[in-house]
């Protein structure tokens, strides 16, 4: 196996940054974008026959890659495919019976994946983003604290960060989970029974959360801060890890400059994800505004341990079959997970 040298990595990064600067100078939108990745000088390609990659529209560096086509030059031999999915746990299921090769999900998608058995390595992950998930409920709601939805209604989608969010508000306000009646919904069925009144509360995540925010009457009892991380996670099948791990770097050189580009070249990134996920540009703005910087790295003890709290929650809770070690499914480069 080839070992790469991490300041050639660095190096090589910096300048492709650099010159996808240079060349935005005169230009706009999401024109711009594709065009500056174009122009950038690409790193070596990899032998990669095949990459299915899973995403969200809330996996804001996996969009911006997709729609500059930056895979396709990094990755010229391989035939690259993209499955958009509703949230994370539909997601992992694909991964886990052979139908992905990488993908990103919330918090809590893995966990119940991994409790359930399901084959998946946790390869990658965000800084934190506490404050891209809520608990909503309609403007002339009773509740006015997480603790006035004790009997109330609350929708979710089952597995989901925002499953992890509404455990650890609960907590904080000193109820029990069979204090509240959960409500799984998908996001857009969870959005429709918001709106028509059917549940009480809403826990939910960006760009679902801005979306609603803008376009109804509504109140915050909580965000994630002070509750729960929220990172974002990247997966990839055993056969990725184990057959091509020198793809999993070239990824991340690829969303870690995607980030940037979203850092540093705002106007342009909003156009480029309103054009391609058909949301208004100010939802879009809204939720980048929340969004952090978002390099993508390995896992670091502190994030595992962040992900091993999850993991606990649900399992003091019997929300998943038996508890589980984070670790054991964590990619350590060389080593196997």
């Amino acid at each position: 196996m080839t070992h790469r040298n991490p300041n050639t990595h660095s190096r090589r990064l910096t300048l492709r940054m650099m010159a996808l600067t240079a060349a935005q100078w005169c230009l706009t939108g999401p024109v711009a974008l594709r065009t500056a990745w174009a122009q950038a000088p690409d790193a070596p390609s990899l032998p990669v026959t095949q990459l299915r990659i899973g995403y969200q529209k809330s996996a804001v560096n996996l969009v911006v890659v997709k729609q500059t086509r930056a895979l396709e030059r990094r990755f010229p031999d391989a035939r690259i495919t993209w499955l958009e999915f509703p949230a994370g746990p539909q997601l992992l299921e694909a991964l886990a019976v052979g139908s992905l090769d990488f993908g990103m999900t919330g918090d809590s998608p893995p966990v119940f994946a991994q409790a359930a058995g399901k084959d998946l390595i946790y390869v990658g992950a965000e800084p934190p983003k506490p404050r891209s998930s809520a608990l909503l409920v309609r403007q002339e709601a009773a509740a006015r604290t997480v603790a006035d939805l004790k009997g109330r209604k609350v929708a979710l989608q089952k597995g989901s960060s925002a499953h992890y969010l509404l455990v650890r508000a609960l907590e904080k306000a000193g109820l029990a989970w069979s204090d509240v009646q959960p409500i799984y919904l998908t996001p857009s069925d969870a959005r429709a029974a918001f709106e028509r009144g059917s549940v009480d509360a809403w826990a939910i995540w960006d760009p679902f959360y801005a979306l609603t925010e803008l376009a109804l009457p509504v109140r915050v009892l909580t965000t994630g801060e002070g509750l729960s991380a929220n990172h974002s996670f990247y997966l990839a099948s055993r056969g990725l890890v184990t057959q091509h791990p020198a793809a999993i770097d070239a990824l991340f050189e690829e969303l870690t400059l995607a980030d940037r580009l979203v850092q540093n070249q705002r106007p342009a990134a909003i156009k480029l994800i309103a054009e391609f996920s058909g949301l208004d540009a100010g939802v879009v703005n809204l939720f980048l505004q929340r969004r952090p910087a978002s390099p993508v790295s390995r896992l670091g003890a502190d994030t595992q341990a962040d992900q091993q709290q999850v993991a606990d929650a649900f399992a003091r809770l019997s929300l998943i079959p038996k508890p589980i070690r984070v670790s054991d499914v964590v990619w350590r480069g060389n080593s196997k997970p």
